[in-house]
């Protein structure tokens, strides 16, 4: 009799999908090192993939889904396209594109990457993602990197407000103001960047006194401060053990202080990206 992994909790999104509490991020990774990477995650229980056209590695995800033997319509792959495919068409063919990178016939979750405001036309890309919704090609539409008030753009030019926004979110950026208009309008935040994208954030004493109190990784510790705040974390990992350690944040809690602790780190990590500014 084989050991079945623990998976993670879910959640519904405002469209039905159910989305696993936890996902495991991709980038930087090329196509070799994700194909590794995405077996050993979805063999230790790994539900939720987190891919982009512009990481340049869905053939490995894809290679890596098939090489860890678990059926494909258990898992939820995310992908997300460029400013090329800004348009009412565009995410349709972006669409198929992606599919046939990944070696699937279905995608569960189609982000626009980043809003690109400059060349404003994320709308009309919005209005193409609703239009592969409603013919079934996607299990639920989402963004990456908008901010509230684009966020409103979308909502009041088309009615359907996106299942998810993925945003670098950390106890370094809180994205208060981003979560709580999640919040308002049924979104679900999804948090990029969760243990601090390259800064000293679980070397931080904070970090530390509450992993020891717990006996649990630095690492750990953070994503469960995602997890009481209601955000889906993507952290990236390679690592065989710390994949295991990082899915393993379902079987305890921080305490309300901790949470707070933790939080009153926002502001002291850097800047993040603005989405004004940056993108692709």
């Amino acid at each position: 009799m084989t050991h079945s992994p623990a998976l993670a909790p879910t959640l519904s999104l405002r469209h039905g999908a159910q989305l696993p509490r936890i996902g495991l991020g991709t980038w930087p990774m090329d196509d070799a090192q994700a194909e590794a990477a995405v077996a050993t995650a979805l063999q230790a229980g790994w539900r939720l993939l987190d891919t982009a056209e512009n990481y340049g590695n869905e053939t490995g995800v894809g290679r890596g889904l098939k090489a860890s033997g678990v059926p494909r319509e258990q898992v939820f792959i995310t992908s997300k396209f460029n400013k090329a495919w800004h348009s009412v068409d565009g995410p349709a063919q972006a669409w198929a594109a992606s599919c046939k990178r990944l070696g699937v016939d279905y995608i569960d979750l189609l982000l626009i990457h980043w809003p690109m405001p400059a060349l404003d036309r994320y709308v009309l890309a919005w209005q193409g993602l609703v239009d592969l919704l409603r013919q079934g090609k996607v299990r639920a539409i989402g963004t990456s990197n908008f901010t509230p008030s684009h966020l409103a753009k979308l909502i009041d030019a088309t009615g359907v407000a996106p299942d998810v926004n993925q945003v670098q979110l950390s106890p370094f950026w809180l994205q208060n103001e981003a979560r709580g208009f999640h919040v308002a309008h049924g979104i679900t935040t999804q948090g990029w960047g969760p243990i601090g994208r390259g800064t000293d954030l679980l070397d931080r004493p904070e970090v530390q006194a509450i992993a020891a109190a717990h006996g649990r990784t630095a690492a750990q510790v953070v994503l469960r401060w995602h997890i009481e705040l209601g955000v889906v974390p993507v952290p990236k990992s390679a690592d065989p053990l710390r994949q295991q350690q990082n899915l393993a944040v379902f079987d305890f809690q921080l305490t309300p202080d901790e949470v707070m602790r933790l939080s009153r780190l926002n502001g002291t990590g850097g800047a993040v990206l603005d989405p004004a500014e940056f993108g692709h």
